[in-house]
């Protein structure tokens, strides 16, 4: 996630296309559902590759630019091509078609509707880019169009009708990283250092209520007022002169980096720090490994089973992405996630293979289990959608993650 340390240089071009704050999953009443397990991803078949009509989805990414986002929809190509080489869906190929917004407003928009309107997708799967959700959610409302998103990144990805992200995302992912740090770690000083991002704002103070709302407790002491190019020493010296236990803290990897660096030139070594899921790199375990710094105190979440660990789960995500030349990263799980799911929600249809019938489908999709998730994923009619409110945690030892659950920390859903 090194690439996400110039997000300072595009911020204003989020700020101008995002607004709205966190969402929870709703389903509405007397709303039909289906629970599914997800198959094996690997199957042994003998069938001819698939060469009938295709079917075509879509998908929306920031490939080039400040940010680029590549492997979530190149981990959903490798999904796809395996499954045409085995035949396809009763023999029709998936046609995936990606396209590359630039991480510009007008380019998202663009792209949206020459693959909803020009090329006429069934669905969009697979998608990581830094703003389409906020440029074309109300835009697949419109047209009727279902999009399983790879990975979440504005507050608008867990905000639409129309959008179910497979990841957690940054906001349900601080609750449930403030949720660890006072349920878990049992820290009763629980702070919160947060960057200021103004329109995202509302989402962060949103994840803070909800934390307070299932816990009952509030924050010792928070600041709010970061910015990307500040010296955070100051920050780490008001969090131990409040007495902080613990400090929950949003950031780039960077920023975990700084931190850490700023704990040991201070002597600090009795407060504990929880990240998101963008402080779990090999760049940050290796850089603080090399220096000494953060061993046991730096604690991460993981949105999906963590990907540095030699985990029998991962089993076949690692050898297909290998296969495809796929960089082994989170934003890489979420693709072959979302391309997973929707191939079992385009098998499990009975009758033509339409942008009605699959948007159909995905509105009866609820509770899909799948081992590299820690809460059952859903779609459903519903105003937004968060359903993935799971995590692990990962604890820096000698410069290497190790796990600091064995377990998936999942938010009551009170």
């Amino acid at each position: 996630m090194r690439r996400i340390t110039t997000i300072l240089a595009v911020m204003g071009i989020v700020a101008a296309a995002c607004g709205g704050g966190g969402a929870t999953e709703e389903t509405a009443p007397g709303q039909t559902t289906t629970t599914t397990t997800a198959a094996p991803a690997t199957t042994a078949t003998t069938a001819p590759p698939a060469t009938a009509e295709p079917i075509k989805l879509g998908s929306v990414n920031s490939l080039t630019g400040q940010i680029v986002f590549p492997e979530a929809s190149a981990a959903a190509k490798a999904v796809f091509d395996r499954v045409n080489a085995e035949g396809g869906i009763d023999g029709r190929p998936i046609e995936y078609l990606i396209e590359d917004d630039a991480a510009d407003p007008a380019g998202a928009a663009q792209a949206a509707r020459r693959l909803v309107e020009d090329e006429g997708v069934v669905a969009m799967v697979g998608s990581a880019s830094l703003l389409e959700c906020a440029v074309n959610g109300a835009y697949y409302a419109e047209q009727g169009v279902y999009a399983i998103q790879g990975t979440g990144v504005d507050p608008l990805c867990f905000a639409s009708s129309n959008i179910s992200p497979v990841n957690t995302g940054p906001y349900l992912g601080y609750t449930v990283s403030l949720y660890f740090a006072s349920e878990v770690l049992g820290k009763d000083r629980v702070c919160a250092l947060i960057f200021d991002i103004p329109d995202f704002r509302p989402a962060m103070d949103a994840a803070i209520q909800q934390w307070r709302d299932l816990t009952g407790k509030e924050l010792h002491f928070s600041n709010f007022t970061l910015q990307f190019t500040d010296d955070v020493t100051p920050f780490v010296l008001q969090a131990r002169d409040a007495g902080c236990e613990v400090v929950v803290s949003n950031g780039l990897d960077v920023h975990y980096i700084g931190f850490m660096q700023a704990l040991q030139a201070q002597g600090i070594d009795d407060m504990a720090w929880v990240g998101l899921t963008s402080g779990y790199t090999a760049d940050v375990a290796e850089t603080l490994g090399s220096i000494g710094a953060g061993s046991g105190i730096l604690h991460v979440n993981s949105e999906f089973e963590p990907f540095t660990l030699d985990s029998p789960v991962l089993d076949d995500w690692r050898a297909l992405m290998t296969e495809a030349g796929v960089p082994l990263t989170s934003f890489a799980e979420g693709g072959y996630l979302a391309a997973t799911i929707m191939v079992d929600v385009l098998r499990g249809i009975d009758g033509p293979i339409t942008r009605e019938s699959v948007s159909e489908a995905l509105l009866a999709l609820e509770g899909y289990e799948h081992p590299m998730i820690g809460s059952p994923y859903s779609f459903g009619d519903a105003p937004a959608h968060n359903p993935n409110r799971a995590s692990k945690f990962l604890r820096l030892e000698g410069g290497e993650w190790q796990l600091a659950t064995d377990d998936w920390v999942v938010l009551p859903t009170g």
